[in-house]
């Protein structure tokens, strides 16, 4: 059977698979810290190194299995036609050639797309938004990423820049952004803003188990600290949750009435704070969205947690190579 690797870069990590062409099988799941402070040459070879030792884990399984391509997920807008990522704040990254780096390092044929694109790809393929033909994916982590889907297929827009939800604003004299706007969704929502304003609410003197947590050290305050605060009833990680999903609840508000999709996948860690987040986001969804729209749409968590994004880097490469766009 052929497969394609599948490459999810990511702010933090770097997750690799080895995915069957018809998307029934992962094989040989590995995952590494992408260590950013290696510089773009660094993470190259991380990324090469992860995927040589996804490709020997299949083998291994497999001995027969044999390896077509390789689809790479990654942050930030990008050329996709050249194989370019033009811009990733969160790995300090421009102008780089990432596809034909890819390419050259693992000797094979490769595609390049935007890291929430894929994860949109994933789900859409074999996840949460399985057999519809209008979904939006929003990725959650160390930033906020999106995908779109209309008519089954990715939507590039007219420079390859759609599908940057995490990057619409929500509060226009707000948060500075990594991207260097003013008040984007994802100075409110990502990960590391989740723990950022738990922190802070601590530091201007409210009460939280949280500190106890880290020791005392506040910058180790993580999202998924607060979460689990949150599910022990700490109240300042209830109230920093809440507000998570307010602000998640108004820029998904903002995608339905744009989009009018009739899934809207949400994916990442924030899943971990279950009902509590996806309660009052949904909540939020249907008093701002026009109620048509909101009739119209489930809003789900992904059911592709580790692998979303490897499945949609493999279709990605499918697609692409359909197109004639693999380099």
């Amino acid at each position: 059977m052929n497969y394609i690797v599948g490459i999810d870069l990511g702010g933090t990590n770097i997750v690799v698979g080895c995915v069957s062409e018809d998307g029934t099988r992962v094989r040989g799941l590995v995952s590494e810290p992408t260590r950013s402070d290696l510089g773009p040459d660094g993470v190259v070879a991380r990324m090469v190194e992860t995927a040589k030792r996804s490709i020997e884990l299949l083998k291994k399984e497999e001995a027969t299995a044999k390896v077509a391509g390789v689809g790479i997920g990654a942050p930030g807008p990008l050329d996709f036609h050249k194989g370019v990522v033009l811009l990733a704040p969160n790995l300090g990254w421009k102008d780089m050639p990432l596809r034909s780096r890819i390419s050259e390092g693992l000797g094979l044929p490769a595609a390049l797309d935007n890291d929430a694109n894929c994860a949109a790809l994933g789900e859409w393929w074999q996840g949460a938004a399985k057999g519809s033909d209008h979904a939006l994916a929003v990725t959650i982590g160390t930033g906020i990423g999106g995908g779109v889907i209309l008519h089954g297929k990715i939507y590039h827009g007219a420079s390859d820049c759609a599908g940057e939800l995490g990057h619409t604003t929500i509060d226009m004299d707000g948060r500075r952004c990594a991207c260097g706007n003013y008040g984007c969704l994802e100075a409110y929502a990502s990960g590391p803003a989740i723990a950022l304003r738990a922190a802070e609410a601590i530091q201007s003197g409210y009460e939280s188990s949280l500190r106890a947590r880290v020791g005392g050290e506040l910058s180790k305050i993580t999202a998924q600290t607060v979460y689990d605060a949150a599910g022990e009833g700490d109240e300042l990680a209830l109230e920093v949750v809440r507000d998570t999903a307010t602000y998640l609840g108004a820029g998904i508000a903002n995608f339905l009435n744009i989009f009018n999709p009739e899934v809207v996948v949400v994916c990442g860690g924030v899943t971990a704070a279950g009902e509590r987040l996806f309660g009052p986001m949904q909540r939020e969804v249907a008093r701002r969205a026009f109620k048509p729209a909101v009739a119209a749409c489930r809003i789900v968590p992904g059911t592709l947690p580790g692998s979303a994004g490897v499945l949609g880097a493999a279709k990605a490469f499918l697609d692409q190579k359909g197109e004639g766009l693999v380099a």
